[in-house]
This record gives C-alpha cells, structure tokens and sequence, in this order.
C-alpha cells in the first residue's frame, strides 16, 4: 500500500486522539466520512495502525519511579542479545529496551514503585545468569517534555 498525504495525516490524527470520531477525524483530513472510514480500515488492514489504548496519570495511582539503564552483555551472540530480551520481556516494569550502537549494548526504561523495587529487579535479572556484564542506572528527577505521538507529517516523505 502507497501512503499519501491524507493517509499520513489520518495516522497523525488518530495518534493524537484514538477516540476521535469518523466524522470528525475526516473534518480534520478534509474527506467525507464514508472515504475517511475505508481509508482507516485500509490502514488498519494493512498494519499501520496497530491498536488503542488509554493513557494513564500514573501520578493519581500512587509514587513511581522511572530508571533509564544502560546494559552491557558478557558476550555478544545472537543467543545472548535473544536470551537477554527474553528476561526482560517477562518483566511488567520494563516499558522499553532498545539494542544501541555505542559503549553499550540495550538502553531499558523501567517504571517501578520505588527505587528499592528497582534495585530488587536488577538482582533479580542478575541472578537469572542472562549474561549482563554490567549496568549503569539513570534515575528520572523530572519529566518536562513527554510526547506520545511521532512527528509522522515531517518523517513522511511520499513516494512516486
């Protein structure tokens, strides 16, 4: 499927806003309601859109902590980058981990209770034996720019 403009901009606006009427999400990419409504389950179908959800003010649930860490793997095979994000796959607290070029290997962000809960999941990854070298801890103070959505109209550049 070729994207377009339009394509783009209703993936710009359902990212903004997932509970966004058809009938308003096609004002705002300037179609008619019926041709909006294919195109959303055209992209659907084909797998830019990928789901829905809410987000949380985890704030009104109680103190988290967040910690971004720096992970450097013992050895560097294809069984151990697998072994490795398959541990910290099973862990709730784990909201992202990305393979990094660098002086290290995985960046993890972890949400936790506190920073005692997050010191109990490093050792706990540690005594799993899953061939972490070392890991470095970045404890988040504060959060002053937190954006949910990706800039899909500048990344997008249409095809002929």
């Amino acid at each position: 499927m070729k994207l377009d403009q339009i394509d783009v901009k209703i993936l710009s606006e359902l990212q903004k806003n997932g509970r966004i009427t058809n009938v308003e999400l096609a004002g705002l990419v300037n179609l008619s309601p019926s041709p909006c409504l294919m195109r959303m389950k055209k992209l659907q179908s084909e797998g830019y859109i990928t789901g829905y959800s809410a987000r949380i003010n985890v704030g009104k649930l109680g103190q988290t902590l967040t910690v971004f860490t720096e992970v450097t793997l013992k050895n560097h095979r294809q069984i151990d980058f697998a072994r490795f994000v398959a541990a910290v796959d099973k862990l709730d607290s784990v909201m992202e981990c990305h393979l990094i070029s660098g002086g290290y290997d995985y960046l993890v962000k972890f949400v936790t209770r506190g920073i005692a809960d997050y010191q109990e999941t490093m050792e706990r990854l540690i005594d799993q034996d899953i061939g972490i070298d070392k890991y470095f801890s970045f404890v988040v103070l504060k959060s002053p720019i937190v954006k949910t959505h990706m800039p899909l109209t500048s990344l997008f550049r249409p095809t002929d």
